[in-house]
């Protein structure tokens, strides 16, 4: 991507320090990271970043237009509808691959886009500990406000919003058990909220509360991390609270958001950034070159229930075809340089949008290596220089 920084990365890194910061990492909550950190951050020169920031731009767009609560209406299901939905989403996640057109230009191409938070603690502890223990130029940086402390600032300022962060909780289903715990090990360290099993949730009334130490505190806030998805499967789960009850609680974010601007709205945006895609039960006839498309459920999450190689069967038996896209595979380039090959990557930009803005404000970033067809654990097995990683951006 920059080939200088990168030239000068590859060369001072070695097995002994990548191990030195994996453990460096596990050490500082006494928790043992359970997936694959890579070897590298990326850096994106300025003419990519703009790029990437031109297509982010284009998309927010349409989501700023006036008719777009009327356009994303369909997206909610019925069944899932919570009550005392925001006015605007409060968090917004782009993806990118970092991909090749026809014309043989590197250029981003939307992959998934959310309504819903992300592991905005992880990576900015990860981005930190890349910077001490590898060498990362000043010039670039994994933020896009001016300082950690004014990141800091703006995650307790719209998480927390005006409450004490006793008050406030992340929700999730078992979050102890998920892979994104040590995400909420730094959310708890630095705003102060505690994660909390949706299953453990007390409702009296309109009121809800959970409990610390013995006590009953109230929830008058809920930094939000249930995926639907999951929690519909988990039929084991004795629940006092639903996510759909109507009770006197603040959203961050509003679950709605999750499925307003998601997946679902791919068809509808029109963009050289945005790969061709189609709702299933739109589609006039089944494209004869399947093998240039992959077929994807809207709501799930991290990769779940893709198909890859989709044959006309796939398509044919979707009970629910109103509820899948069929979108045209993109040519992922192979532009970070490690060691051993240059290898796959995906971006993510995270905005975040303050209660009465008029505008989405960029705060931080994600990225993640592969080697294998697609991003994710399983086309990356006993692979290096893959994984979870940060881009620092040339400022």
């Amino acid at each position: 991507m920059f080939r200088p920084a990168r030239e000068r990365y590859n060369q001072s890194f070695t097995e002994k320090k990548y191990k030195s910061f994996l453990a460096g990492m596990n050490a500082e909550f006494n928790y043992e990271i359970p997936f694959r950190v890579a070897e590298s951050p990326v850096f994106v020169p300025k003419n990519f970043s703009q790029s990437v920031f031109g297509a982010c731009d284009e998309i927010i767009s349409f989501l700023n237009q006036k008719d777009f609560m009327r356009t994303s209406e369909k997206a909610v299901p019925a069944s899932l509808n919570v009550p005392g939905e925001t006015k605007h989403p409060l968090f917004l996640a782009l993806d990118f691959g970092v991909c090749k057109n026809a014309e043989g230009e590197i250029i981003p191409q939307l992959i998934e886009m959310q309504g819903f938070a992300s592991m905005f603690g992880w990576q900015h502890f990860v981005a930190q500990q890349y910077r001490k223990h590898f060498t990362i130029p000043e010039n670039f940086s994994h933020l896009f406000v001016p300082s950690p402390e004014d990141y800091i600032f703006i995650l307790k300022k719209n998480i927390l919003k005006n409450h004490n962060p006793e008050n406030v909780i992340l929700l999730e289903v078992e979050p102890e058990k998920q892979n994104t715990r040590i995400d909420f090990l730094i959310s708890e360290k630095w705003l102060g909220i505690k994660a909390v099993c949706i299953s453990k949730i007390i409702k009296q009334g309109r009121h809800i509360f959970y409990e610390s130490d013995g006590k009953k505190i109230p929830i008058h806030r809920i930094y939000n991390r249930v995926i639907f998805d999951e929690l519909l499967k988990r039929d084991d789960l004795k629940l006092n609270f639903r996510m759909t009850d109507d009770v006197n609680v603040e959203w961050a974010d509003h679950p709605n958001w999750f499925f307003r601007i998601s997946k679902y709205l791919m068809p509808r945006i029109k963009s050289k950034f945005i790969p061709e895609c189609f709702f299933v039960n739109e589609l006039k006839s089944i494209p004869p070159d399947l093998e240039n498309y992959v077929l994807k459920p809207l709501y799930s999450f991290s990769g779940s229930g893709i198909k890859f190689h989709v044959k006309k069967d796939d398509i044919e038996s979707i009970p629910d075809p109103e509820n899948f896209i069929l979108q045209k595979k993109v040519n992922y380039e192979p532009v970070l340089q490690s060691p051993d090959g240059n290898v796959k990557v995906e971006l993510r930009i995270l905005f975040i949008r303050e209660p009465g803005a008029d505008d989405f404000m960029p705060v931080i970033n994600m990225a993640r290596l592969s080697r294998g067809e697609m991003i994710g654990v399983k086309y990356n097995l006993n692979k290096t220089w893959v994984g979870g990683s940060v881009g620092f951006y040339e400022k």
